[in-house]
């Protein structure tokens, strides 16, 4: 089984967060996102991963070793793609088209999911298309399902009501070739739909000459796709694994200070004279001081003094003092009140 992951993305909507980071790579709840959804995958595969493609635009060396390291941590071959330019789901993944062959799984680099671990990928079927129910489906893809719980139509963002099974950006193809084959279709035709060529396009194709896709679910869908939803994403993750203080490192140096779990600190990192938690998150060697931490993620190497803060996310080499809710400092920055 391979895994696919398209992630060239800019991420404008955690900037500063994503000017020094890719997106994909920053950490919620003390691992990078595109970790977190490389081991989910691999949980719910039957089947052991042997190759993760990563689609990226030109992130840097230190950024790439670090999705090799990634795929290393599952046993799997890491390979790096580029995409240039922006032209679509489908155009995306072509740019990985020396990986898209036999049995694969893709996965859009900020789906962020609790997997249903008791629900194994059935192997044998086409194709699986990972959905969830939403309240307003105008700015999702969605599927229909005939009676038999197969798929009938792809529906890119429709404005009138469709289905309110969104796709959540996780598929299956038992036959990644055959999906080379209709994206390539489509690139060789400029065949596209609203300005850009689809994946559900291709799929439409593939489901007319045979192919049968059912849906699947996860336990939950989590958004990082701003940092409020980052926030609250980093929470509940923190809920569901961490609730037994795990997270907390035996490195971390507490001089006077409360720890309320779920928290995940990690290494050499100082607290004192301060309260951490419940849901915050602290990189490595980070120092906190005097302060006060209530569901907020601080990355690596920052300091925060004399500061009471909540629902928010500070970046790395950060410092910061005072009093805020709903803070965003990006990488290096500066801020005392």
């Amino acid at each position: 089984m391979k895994i696919i992951i398209p992630m060239a993305g800019m991420g404008k909507r955690m900037r500063p967060h994503t000017l020094t980071t890719p997106k994909p790579l920053i950490p919620v709840a003390g691992k990078p996102m595109v970790q977190r959804i490389a081991e989910d995958l691999a949980k719910m595969s039957p089947e052991k991963i042997t190759e993760i493609a990563f689609i990226v635009g030109h992130f840097g060396d230190v950024a790439e070793q670090g999705l090799m390291d990634v795929a290393k941590k599952l046993g799997a071959v890491g390979t790096i793609y580029y995409q240039e330019e922006a032209h679509g789901i489908a155009h995306a993944l072509l740019c990985a088209k020396e990986s898209l062959s036999e049995k694969i799984l893709i996965v859009f680099a900020d789906t962020l999911f609790i997997p249903d671990v008791s629900a194994k990928i059935d192997t044998t079927q086409d194709g699986i298309i990972w959905v969830q129910k939403v309240e307003d489906p105008r700015q999702f893809g969605v599927v229909k399902l005939n009676d038999e719980g197969y798929i009938t139509d792809f529906v890119e963002k429709s404005p009138t009501f469709v289905s309110d099974l969104a796709i959540i950006g996780i598929y299956y193809f038992r036959d990644g070739a055959f999906l080379r084959d209709e994206m390539q279709y489509l690139i060789d035709n400029n065949l596209r739909e609203k300005g850009e060529f689809q994946l559900t396009t291709a799929l439409e194709n593939m489901k007319k000459k045979g192919a049968r896709f059912s849906t699947s679910r996860v336990a939950e869908w989590l958004d990082c796709g701003n940092k409020d939803a980052t926030v609250e994403t980093n929470k509940r993750i923190l809920e569901v694994y961490y609730a037994d203080g795990s997270a907390t490192n035996p490195k971390v140096e507490i001089i006077n200070s409360k720890i309320i779990q779920p928290c995940f600190i990690g290494e050499n990192v100082k607290i004192v004279d301060s309260t951490i938690g419940p849901f915050a998150s602290i990189g490595d060697n980070t120092v906190v001081e005097k302060s006060v931490l209530v569901n907020t993620l601080v990355q690596s190497n920052s300091k925060v003094t004399h500061a009471n803060i909540a629902n928010s996310m500070l970046g790395n080499f950060v410092e910061f003092s005072g009093t805020t809710t709903g803070a965003s400092l990006g990488d290096f920055s500066v801020l005392k009140a």
